[in-house]
């Protein structure tokens, strides 16, 4: 049974250039299958039928594996099954009409404004930490993705008119607004980029050693940020990005409007936003409203003591 399985990873690594890291997780995803196949005893890959398959993705939600996990599963046996039938070694592939079970959808992660105000809020007097800052105000203020950011040239910025140009996913551009305190960062840093930037550098964003400054080192940059000012949770560069969404969302309301800010084909994308925005209000209501107090024990007491004297 295993056999056909080290052919297939050699072949994706061949003949189709798949990276290392992607032809370990075929391997991984297809020792399962080998394993439970041993364990339920199917001698042979022409004997598995979609009846299997679909006991297989019962025993991996069994196993607490996610819709999502469950779907890369299916994707690498059909895959796999491709390579059987085009070697001779199975009739068909039973996992072809074999879907995983939905998951429920994933909230991203948001800080709340005041969250914000203490990461943000500080007067940072070394060139690279006057860089960070210049680096996260931007990505707060406007909604950038990290490639958006690390991608960012001089030329695209435009701080006299508090606009920022940004090539997104597909190409496509689109002109930001820039906020006050992200301008004043931004003019902060750039006085101090020239001495970092090697000559001829476009980049806005500028490491040590003068050159454009990696979606890597961002990531890292921000995480520390986050631990040395003390953050509740750990920071990464879309947490940013879905605290302005959020936030916006909030103080607008117009969905249209932010949709366009980030940058999403599809009105569906933005619209998880919109449960963040219910779910917060949803807990101001349960602290708020008189009928969604809980009553405490002292007073529900007196009550009860009330009726027994009366």
């Amino acid at each position: 049974m295993a056999a056909p399985v080290v052919a297939f990873v050699r072949h994706l690594a061949t003949e189709k250039r798949h990276s290392p890291r992607t032809c370990d997780h075929y391997q991984r995803d297809l020792d399962r299958l080998v394993a439970w196949l041993i364990e339920v005893d199917i001698p042979a890959w022409s004997e598995l039928t979609i009846h299997d398959i679909r006991r297989y993705v019962a025993r991996l939600s069994k196993d607490g594996l996610s819709g999502r996990s469950i779907a890369r599963h299916l994707s690498a046996i059909r895959r796999f099954y491709q390579f059987l039938l085009r070697e001779g070694l199975a009739r068909d592939n039973p996992a072809l009409d074999v879907r995983a079970p939905k998951s429920g959808r994933r909230l991203p992660k948001v800080a709340d404004v005041d969250q914000i105000s203490q990461l943000l809020d500080i007067n940072p007097d070394d060139p690279l930490e006057i860089r960070d800052l210049a680096m996260f105000e931007l990505m707060y203020s406007s909604g950038l993705r990290l490639a958006e950011l690390a991608s960012l040239s001089l030329s695209a910025l435009d701080l006299k008119g508090r606009e920022v140009r940004v090539l997104g996913k597909g190409n496509k551009e689109r002109i930001l607004p820039v906020g006050g305190k992200a301008v004043a960062a931004l003019n902060q840093w750039l006085a101090h980029r020239t001495a970092m930037a090697n000559e001829g550098e476009t980049a806005v964003f500028v490491s040590q050693r003068g050159g454009r400054l990696s979606q890597r080192s961002i990531q890292a940059r921000l995480a520390r940020w986050g631990m040395v000012q003390g953050a509740d949770q750990r920071l990464h560069p879309h947490l940013l990005r879905h605290s302005f969404a959020s936030h916006m969302l909030e103080s607008s309301g117009d969905l249209r409007a932010v949709q366009e800010l980030l940058g999403h084909a599809d009105i569906a994308t933005t619209q998880v936003y919109t449960h963040l925005d219910f779910q917060h209000l949803a807990r101001v209501y349960d602290q708020s409203h008189p009928r969604a107090r809980r009553r405490s024990t002292n007073h529900i007491n007196r009550n009860d003591n009330d009726q027994t004297g009366s």
